[in-house]
């Protein structure tokens, strides 16, 4: 009797780049899709004793030896998404060694603590604005711009952009919301321009995060991350950084997912469609989990509540302007 020979990983033989692989979603996003068999380029500013301006010590030398040590294939290098030569000598590299590039996941500045400040609009500290738009956006657009030439002769490839919240909102600041909005709406307006090219594009975040951060933040470890719940309850319902990585490596190796292009999806959403679970078999779904909003000040409850609001009436408005604009086109 012949002995019945395992199906390769859905990914073997495709190339992947994720930028901003060094620590969070962006290193879970890499570890996912080395997982699922591709080969990963994990990029970013922080390499062995040289660590980027956010004084963590996770660097993407790590990310990639983690993925060798799982018996994946990766590679890290160097590079400072904001500086366009860099990217486009990045791109030239990838092309020259592999011939081709299939999936790119962007997860630049996920972190950035210049984002990370909360305030009103009247209080915000513009000094470094023009930092945090340059690396939270400036960077993913360049980014974009040499995957989609880099694509477009090959007529397929994918492109994500991680963001922040599964709604048009996100940061708790100005810059960080116009940066986090742009993450969203940016994939939906790049959408119609690629999709002549056969290039599928879309934004992605995941739910509550259990990154390094996150876990330092609530004094626990991977191993003991439960315990952070005592001080939240919410965080019981946290996901790894891997569970985002599987949502997207299911949809680079989705042969449909072309008709999901434009979109923003919530990692629970695509785990939903593609039966995906975290490394410890656990279900995350923060769409459907009954927020326990005791923990936080009633002022950002009462913001919470009016943004939602607002929200919801926008969108209603744009969405009827849309379509009676789509009417007069021929």
């Amino acid at each position: 009797m012949k002995k019945k020979q395992s199906s390769a990983p859905p990914l073997t033989g495709r190339v992947a780049l994720v930028a901003g692989a060094t620590r969070g979603a962006g290193r879970g996003i890499a570890r996912a899709l080395a997982e699922a068999g591709a080969t990963v380029y994990c990029t970013g500013r922080s390499v062995k004793g040289k660590p980027s301006a956010y004084r963590r010590p996770e660097t993407i030398d790590e990310t990639a030896a983690l993925i060798k040590a799982d018996g994946g294939n990766a590679i890290a290098i160097r590079v400072d998404h904001t500086k366009e030569p860099e990217v486009t000598a990045l791109f030239r590299r990838i092309m020259r060694t592999h011939k081709r590039i299939d999936i790119v996941v962007d997860s630049v500045a996920g972190e950035d603590p210049l984002m990370g400040t909360y305030g009103f609009l009247w209080q915000a500290d513009l000094t470094n604005a023009d930092a945090i738009f340059r690396q939270g956006l400036t960077s993913r657009i360049i980014t974009a711009k040499h995957a989609a030439l880099t694509m477009m002769p090959a007529r397929r490839g994918l492109i994500v952009e991680v963001t922040e919240a599964d709604m048009i909102g996100g940061g708790g600041n100005p810059m960080a919301q116009a940066v986090k909005m742009a993450q969203k709406v940016l994939p939906l307006l790049w959408a119609a321009e690629l999709a002549p090219h056969g290039i599928t594009t879309m934004a992605v975040t995941p739910g509550f995060l259990r990154s390094e951060s996150m876990l330092q933040h609530f004094g626990v470890t991977e191993d003991n991350w439960r315990d952070g719940g005592k001080k939240d309850s919410n965080f019981l319902q946290s996901e790894s950084p891997l569970f985002v990585g599987r949502a997207i490596a299911a949809l680079a190796a989705d042969q449909k997912a072309q008709a999901r292009t434009g979109m923003l999806f919530g990692s629970w959403e695509l785990a939903r469609d593609y039966g995906i679970a975290d490394y410890d078999g656990r279900r995350p779904d923060w769409g459907r989990h009954k927020i326990d909003f005791s923990v936080l000040p009633p002022t950002w409850v009462d913001l919470f509540r009016a943004g939602a609001d607002l929200e919801g009436r926008w969108l209603t408005t744009i969405a009827a302007r849309t379509r009676q604009f789509r009417k007069k086109i021929p």
